[in-house]
């Protein structure tokens, strides 16, 4: 005799996720070889059929150094807070050139994979998270010329250097890779954000105290100032390296929640659009 077993059925239910739960990050650990490869692939590509290769690395903060030495130095004679202007202003170029780097290749990293993008899966974040982290190359090799420079104006290192310096480093990225994600989605949809970006970049470069110092900021107006988020992380590197500056005060806490806040609401922002990429790119 053949006995039926009878099951009740399993009622599964299927809700949206909400919170962080939405933002689904743990792809990126199950597809950490592919971030791995994605980095040292931007990196390959950067300087691919270049005759000087990663040496435009050391010559573009250099050159701009020189440049700011000469206007804002010499000419101007701007305050650099008690420092010889070229170790003033190379500390502040080592921080904004990663973020110009995360503009120029996490805005575009989409629409340059655009092939990747339309015909397999993958988690679409890598893509800007790799070009923002590919650019910590070309931010140690330009250290190195920072070490010479301080060595050379015989500049001593702030004494907190070695644990505060990594912490800004983290901010440094928090920011770029919060803009790069905005960028970077809106770039899909509308190109002229590579129109825009030429615009954008030298406008926040004149708005960060990279050739001045932010002394030169009334007291009013400082809380103000710092809604810049890479105004919080240049004053940053300048006090954890050449000890410059008030350190940790109002202004860079203000500086470090708006590098947070850009990160988090850009997240959502990608997450929110990507399920829209392939179709439009």
């Amino acid at each position: 005799m053949t006995e039926i077993l009878k099951h009740e059925p399993i009622t599964i239910y299927i809700k949206p996720s909400h919170g962080l739960a939405a933002l689904n990050l743990r792809d990126l650990w199950v597809y950490r070889e592919l971030v791995y490869f994605m980095i040292w692939r931007d990196v390959k590509v950067r300087y691919k059929q270049t005759m000087l290769g990663m040496a435009w690395a050391i010559i573009q903060p250099v050159m701009t150094m020189l440049v700011f030495t000469f206007l804002f130095g010499k000419v101007a004679k701007l305050p650099s807070d008690g420092i010889p202007y070229p170790v003033f202003s190379y500390a502040a170029l080592l921080p904004w050139g990663l973020f110009v780097n995360a503009l120029n290749q996490g805005s575009r990293s989409l629409v340059a994979h655009n092939n990747m993008v339309t015909k397999i899966y993958f988690p679409r974040l890598i893509l800007p998270l790799a070009s923002v982290f590919a650019g910590m190359v070309d931010f140690i090799i330009a250290f190195v010329i920072l070490i010479a420079l301080m060595f050379y104006y015989q500049v001593t290192p702030a004494w907190n250097v070695l644990w505060t310096l990594p912490l800004f480093l983290i901010l440094a990225l928090v920011t770029a890779l919060g803009v790069a994600l905005w960028l970077s989605a809106i770039n899909v949809k509308y190109r002229d954000v590579n129109q825009a970006l030429p615009f954008l970049t030298q406008f926040w470069l004149f708005a960060t105290p990279v050739a001045y110092s932010s002394s030169v900021i009334s007291d009013k107006w400082q809380i103000v100032y710092s809604l810049n988020p890479m105004a919080g992380v240049v004053n940053g590197f300048r006090w954890a390296l050449l000890g410059s500056g008030n350190g940790p005060d109002a202004a860079l806490w203000v500086s470090a929640a708006i590098s947070v806040l850009v990160l988090v609401s850009g997240l959502f922002y990608f997450r929110s659009t990507e399920k829209t990429f392939a179709d439009t790119i």
